[in-house]
């Protein structure tokens, strides 16, 4: 496969090492039901109660028309029997509060007439403002849903696209949110309707199906995204995100996570900006944590942002400029200048430059973290 993103170089034929099982176990292409895009929902009634009182209500309409007929019952007249019984009396009210009016029964006093004028046509018209108000509701909701699904189109630029909300989706989002990015610049994409669900309640929108297929990544407006995060669980489907990704948005930061670092070099050359070997990482952490122990601490405390001390990459600001390296507030670890990245000990990273930006280590606040994710 060529690379994305206009790189160029020596073309080499890789195989992706799949792992031996698929964790996730998700059926991309799965029947969904309702909006393949789904908006952080606000916090509503429970529908079958909403349903249950309704219901009521209607059933407390009949009972008071039936009263009100039944109490003057010998104002009306039936064309059976010519009395009203309570039988009758339901019968009425059902087919009047209906608006059917077979005319079997009718009101043939003044007082049964006032009656019906009074108060048996306000009550027909509530009934029929409650049994209809349902299918109303619900048109409306639809129509609400489908503007505010709207306007979030219109007014989307430079998000985050976030593929696969397992543990490593979550963390990643955790983190970006701790840099202060807000909730309605990260849109979530993911097969498993639940998932998506989740995402919601949290307050991010979500994009059910398979990040694989363009149309997915066009529903999350992928070709006006500013970074791209690919946190799925099989390195072939990174693989496929990633090419797919870059086709649809050449100007975007794609990072991508692998579990065998020898598919690292396959997703650099589909098009990722940077590959992050989730399985060799932790794999490092684990044998400096046991040699030492308190480095292992520093480390996780470093990777983990919003707590502790954090790895931040700013800008070199005006009085940081021809400066060196040593001499700023912060602990330098890097310097980027242009492509190149340069350590804190080179020679060529001092003095510092206005365009440069610097990777620093700072103490930074607690942040609260989001609802404790499910396992890959």
């Amino acid at each position: 496969m060529a690379g994305g993103g206009g790189r160029s170089g020596p073309r080499s034929v890789f195989h992706v090492k799949l792992p031996s099982r698929d964790v996730m176990a998700r059926h991309a292409d799965e029947r969904i039901s309702g909006p393949r895009v789904r908006l952080p929902r606000r916090v509503v009634e429970n529908p079958l109660r909403q349903v249950g009182k309704r219901l009521l209500m209607a059933l407390g309409v009949l009972l008071l028309t039936v009263v009100i007929v039944y109490v003057d019952r010998e104002g009306y007249h039936d064309n059976a029997n010519e009395t009203l019984d309570l039988l009758d009396c339901f019968y009425y009210a059902t087919v009047t509060l209906s608006t059917t009016g077979y005319g079997d029964i009718v009101p043939y006093s003044d007082s049964a007439r006032l009656a019906n004028i009074l108060l048996v046509t306000p009550l027909r018209v509530l009934f029929l403002i409650i049994l209809v108000g349902t299918t109303l509701e619900v048109l409306t909701e639809r129509t609400r849903e489908e503007f505010r699904l709207n306007r979030w189109r219109s007014t989307l630029r430079d998000h985050t696209v976030i593929v696969g909300f397992g543990t490593k989706g979550r963390s990643a989002i955790q983190t970006l949110c701790a840099t202060g990015l807000r909730k309605d610049q990260i849109v979530i994409v993911d097969p498993s309707t639940k998932v998506i669900e989740t995402a919601n309640a949290d307050g991010f929108v979500g994009v059910i199906g398979d990040a694989t297929r363009s149309d997915v990544l066009l529903r999350a407006e992928v070709q006006r995204a500013r970074q791209i995060v690919i946190a799925t669980q099989r390195d072939d489907t990174a693989v496929l995100v990633t090419l797919t990704a870059r086709q649809l948005n050449r100007g975007a930061k794609i990072v991508a996570a692998v579990r065998e670092e020898e598919n690292a070099p396959l997703l650099r050359q589909s098009g990722a900006d940077a590959v992050i070997t989730s399985a060799s990482a932790a794999g490092r952490l684990l044998g400096l944590s046991v040699l030492s122990p308190s480095a292992g601490t520093v480390m996780e405390d470093l990777i983990q942002q919003g707590s502790g001390l954090d790895l931040v990459e700013r800008p070199v600001t005006k009085s940081e400029a021809g400066k060196s390296v040593r001499e700023t507030d912060d602990l330098v670890l890097s310097v980027l200048r242009g492509h190149r990245l340069l350590g804190y000990d080179d020679p060529a990273a001092s003095p510092l430059q206005l365009t440069d930006r610097v990777i620093t280590i700072v103490r930074a606040a607690p942040v609260t973290p989001l609802s404790t994710p499910p396992e890959d």
